[in-house]
């Protein structure tokens, strides 16, 4: 009798587990949770963990609760493998991530291989879409549209100017920077100086000596905020007055903290501010009231599992494929707008606009959308 009741209490508690776990959509995070980008990483996880925090307690996906794995990338390819390797071992289902255009691409064909859908608020380069993979969407533009966008205004407003085109040599920043220059050289404008450096270089006294020597006035640089906060510092150190312009990789305040007073009057393109949407504003609220500002890429990544849910209750499935099919099929609310993709997984959105780092009422700089 006691080992039949063990054996029932045993077995209820089996049945119990599985259907906890069977009641889980597993959602990955990936992104630089720590290194030199962990503000973007910080960005992605907040933006993620706050949606499927009101998505559950809106009643889940399909009435079954998300939950969220993390996966560290710390911007490196192979470690973003690694972790692509891991969340298919863990069972997920979906990625919002990675941040790096140079990690979303080789973990793509992992996830794709293990039936996983991945969505990225941050990878802009267009080989990420490109590949005719079932599996691959993003929230956030591409770096032909950036591009396009960046060199026509710098043909428009510094028609004038001496350009130096500055990449870090990785998928991201080269691709952005090429796609500009062919726009603006397109529109007749021609760079003086055209230079790549290296991801984690901190000197680039030569570099700045070389501008110097040929007039430079317009630094138009390709890559994040940790290598554009130390040009920019160090341009003005030496004396070199030019302005520099960038994509949506320095879009973070740690930029200000690198550059100092240096970076007013800094340039980038990033898509139109979702915090300045009027239904957001309850949103940023309960980000600030955390103590986490969300900026730039936070509501990308929470749009992103926004997506998810509602591609999912589309699909009347938590299915991968069934989503991605559901994904290109249809229009979905979210806090960037409507949103749908094409064929590619493309989103349908807006532009990139224009932004001038300033200092605020608080003393502090920050990128602000001009006209905004």
């Amino acid at each position: 009798m006691k080992k039949s009741l063990l054996s029932a209490v045993a077995l209820t508690a089996m049945v119990a587990f599985s259907g906890s776990a069977w009641a889980d959509v597993i959602v990955g995070v990936g992104a630089p949770i720590t290194g030199p980008n962990a503000a973007f990483g910080a960005q992605i996880l907040k933006g993620a963990e706050q949606a499927a925090a009101d998505i559950n307690a809106a009643g889940g996906i399909n009435g079954e609760q998300i939950k969220i794995v993390v996966g560290d990338d710390v911007s490196d390819p192979k470690q973003g493998v690694s972790v692509a390797n891991k969340f298919a071992a863990d069972g997920v289902q979906f990625v919002v991530g990675h941040f790096n255009s140079g990690v979303s691409i080789p973990a793509s064909e992992v996830y794709a291989e293990n039936g996983i859908l991945e969505i990225t608020p941050a990878a802009t380069n267009p080989v990420f879409t490109e590949r005719d993979l079932w599996n691959t969407f993003r929230t956030c533009g591409r770096d032909d549209q950036q591009g396009t966008i960046a060199g026509a205004y710098l043909a428009e407003k510094f028609k004038d100017a001496k350009i130096a085109v500055i990449d870090d040599k990785t998928p991201y920043g080269q691709g952005l920077a090429e796609e500009t220059k062919k726009a603006m050289n397109a529109a007749g404008l021609k760079e003086v100086v055209r230079e790549g450096v290296n991801v984690g270089d901190k000197d680039f006294s030569a570099l700045i000596a070389k501008m110097k020597e040929a007039g430079v006035t317009i630094i138009y640089w390709g890559g994040l905020h940790t290598e554009a906060g130390l040009i920019i510092r160090q341009a003005k150190d030496q004396g070199l007055q030019a302005t520099l312009v960038s994509g949506d990789g320095i879009v973070s305040n740690e930029l200000a903290s690198i550059a100092g007073d240096a970076v007013e009057g800094t340039l980038n393109t990033f898509g139109p501010d979702p915090t300045l949407r009027p239904e957001n504003k309850e949103l940023v609220e309960k980000f600030k009231a955390a103590g986490f500002n969300p900026e730039a890429y936070t509501l990308y990544s929470y749009a992103a599992m926004q997506t998810i849910a509602a591609a999912a209750k589309a699909a009347n499935s938590t299915d991968p494929q069934a989503v991605a099919e559901a994904m290109k099929a249809g229009k979905f609310p979210t806090v960037l707008g409507e949103i749908s993709f094409d064929e590619k997984g493309d989103p349908k959105l807006p532009g990139y606009v224009m932004y001038e780092w300033k200092k605020g009422a608080d003393g502090k700089y920050t990128y602000v959308q001009q006209g905004s």
